[in-house]
């Protein structure tokens, strides 16, 4: 799946001193430099890194920096220290799986799981040999920091990279994976989302204090190099104040067009998939003018998880940031048919069902809020009422193995007309998809950190997806996922939908600056849905337990800034979300120009 980015905005400015700051180097030969005037003789060094990056390159001019200083150097791949493929192989296969669509997230096994300690025994006598007879030892790639020499001057440099580049390689069969020095054109996506992704991080998170230099990767030829405790005092800032992700897009089979009066993003055909939040997007953090940084936004909660998300979900989600926040195309120029502006029929699994499935801590609880309505604006969810449920199913199976559509499918899909503020809840095995004419804001829960998504599939029209390389819809049809579908799916009928799943707004509180009102919600969702209304100003706190999700839906722009620490605040823009850390407490909000203001928020109900 092609993903567009855009980082108009997205900057989180931090608070160095230019002092501070010198340690930074940028650039290959700088950062290798930087490194270099540091190594003493009879040094280790393990450059650990996450899948993707080009650790090796980096270790060779490092390398060829110590030895024009005069020093003997040698180089030696981690790869060398894993036990072979396959008996890796075997071992990911459990969280793999066999199914084609879903696989179990890797349940507390580490990346020392695949490590030899056998061939980590060879690689330190090799070391400690060299050490001895006083040269300098790189050792480079995931798992480097499984070496151990005594006796030797030890640096550990942390090699990071953000989600979307690994996945580019990912699909153009380019990654390394670990145990290996060249690309496997094997690998698959579910060996990264379900098993490597999670050793991965537990291994980042027992070593993160004990690494001396941090490393930005996502730019190949321009890595940013730094004190490894100095992007940690950064983490520690950015998890103090609001908090914007890098925004990301892709096209998709009901793909529409609002985004082309909204954003400049180039490449970009149509717009499917828009998220504006979530775990596995990343963060750009502005060090100072022209130095930006970007990292997972998961390096987050590896030291302050308490204070970015909370309490509760920091203990009940350790390897989690618990919310997704998406944003719904759904404007076309020219009318279109149903089947080609509707998202496909599908449902999304509870808690229990993804804990006793998949391994996964939270379900998939989703609500649409609608930001904008055109002519014509509808969401599909629930069934109407005559509709035979069994012939439903019978149609929906038919459609798949036979490969055609279901001509009469709006004879069972309960179809609701909307505007602008209306609110669908959307508990598991809700039946439902948005129809199009719309712009919907999606706030839901995330039960992947990997970016995994939990939307099964019971029907699509049998229409063919988007072919980005083309730019044509002349894709195979979606994979439908039947069994899953109809195995949790509720049934729930039109009046139903009416009744529960279509909340009111009621006021909590009105001042004459602003208005705050809460929408009705079911006990099995475990967040509340809040917007506050405002012509300059509205104040709101997280009581120093809620991580907030705020999305500004009416206004141009506005400010969100702490009552007690004003030199924390960030800047949005009208349908762009700010994280807002559970630990900062009262903050205001104060929109930039005149007129009405609306913020939407998402967070959960227990703290």
């Amino acid at each position: 799946m092609p993903i567009y980015e855009n980082r108009c905005n997205a900057e989180n400015h931090l608070r160095f001193t230019q002092e501070r700051l010198l340690d930074i180097v940028c650039g290959c030969d700088a950062g290798a430099e930087k490194i270099a005037g540091t190594v003493k003789n009879k040094s280790v060094i393990l450059c650990e890194a996450w899948y993707g990056t080009p650790v090796r390159e980096f270790a060779g001019i490092l390398s060829e920096k110590l030895t024009s200083s005069g020093k003997k150097v040698q180089l030696i791949p981690a790869s060398v220290c894993f036990k072979n493929q396959a008996e890796i192989s075997a071992m990911k296969q459990v969280w793999i799986t066999e199914e084609p669509a879903f696989g179990r997230v890797n349940e507390g096994e580490s990346l020392e799981d695949y490590i030899s300690q056998t061939a980590v025994s060879e690689v330190e006598k090799a070391a400690s040999a060299a050490v001895k007879a006083g040269e300098v030892v790189i050792v480079y790639g995931t798992g480097a920091s499984f070496v151990n020499v005594s006796g030797a001057d030890v640096q550990l440099i942390y090699f990071d990279q953000t989600a979307d580049p690994v996945l580019w390689q990912m699909w153009n069969g380019e990654l390394v994976s670990f145990g290996t020095n060249e690309p496997r054109k094997d690998y698959e996506w579910k060996e990264y989302y379900y098993c490597d992704f999670y050793v991965m991080f537990r291994h980042k998170r027992k070593i993160w204090n004990s690494c001396s230099w941090y490393v930005g990767m996502n730019d190949r030829g321009a890595p940013i190099l730094m004190p490894a405790a100095l992007f940690r005092e950064a983490l520690e800032q950015l998890t103090t104040q609001p908090l914007k992700q890098i925004r990301t897009y892709s096209p998709g089979p009901w793909g529409a067009y609002r985004y082309r009066d909204l954003w400049d993003i180039p490449g970009l055909k149509n717009n499917a998939w828009n998220r504006l939040a979530g775990a596995d997007l990343s963060v750009l953090a502005e060090f100072s003018k022209n130095l930006l940084v970007n990292f997972p936004s998961m390096n987050l909660i590896i030291d302050n998880s308490v204070n970015f998300v909370g309490q509760y979900p920091a203990e009940a989600f350790p390897e989690l940031i618990p919310v997704e926040i998406w944003l719904d195309d759904g404007y076309f120029p020219e009318p279109q048919p149903a089947e080609r502006t509707s998202m496909p029929i599908h449902n999304h699994p509870g808690t229990e069902y993804v804990k006793r499935h998949f391994n996964e801590p939270l379900g998939r609880y989703e609500t649409y809020y609608i930001v904008e309505a055109y002519e014509g604006a509808n969401t599909n969810m629930g069934f109407k009422e005559e509709a035979s449920l069994e012939e439903w199913e019978r149609l929906y199976r038919e459609s798949w193995e036979q490969q055609k559509p279901i001509p009469n499918w709006k004879d069972f899909i309960a179809n609701w007309d909307t505007n602008v503020g209306d609110l669908f809840l959307i508990p598991e095995g809700t039946t439902h998809g948005h129809g199009g004419n719309q712009m919907v804001l999606e706030m839901d829960t995330c039960g992947n950190a990997a970016g995994g998504e939990y939307s099964f599939f019971g029907y699509d029209f049998m229409r063919p997806t988007w072919d980005d390389k083309a730019g044509t819809m002349t894709g195979k049809p979606m994979k439908m996922h039947l069994d899953r579908y109809f195995s949790i799916d509720k049934c729930c009928r039109a009046s139903y939908v009416k009744e529960n799943l279509k909340p009111r707004a009621r006021v909590v509180k009105w001042t004459k600056e602003y208005s705050m009102d809460r929408f009705d919600t079911l006990p099995q969702m475990p967040f509340e849905i809040e917007r506050l209304h405002f012509t300059e100003r509205a104040v709101y706190t997280t009581e120093g337990k809620f991580l907030h999700a705020v999305t500004l839906t009416q206004g141009k722009s506005a400010i969100i800034r702490s009552l007690v620490h004003p030199e924390r605040f960030t800047r949005l823009e009208r349908l762009q979300c700010a994280l807002v850390p559970a630990c900062f407490g009262e903050y205001e909000i104060i929109a930039e120009q005149p007129g009405s203001s609306t913020a939407v928020l998402w967070r959960l109900k227990k703290g």
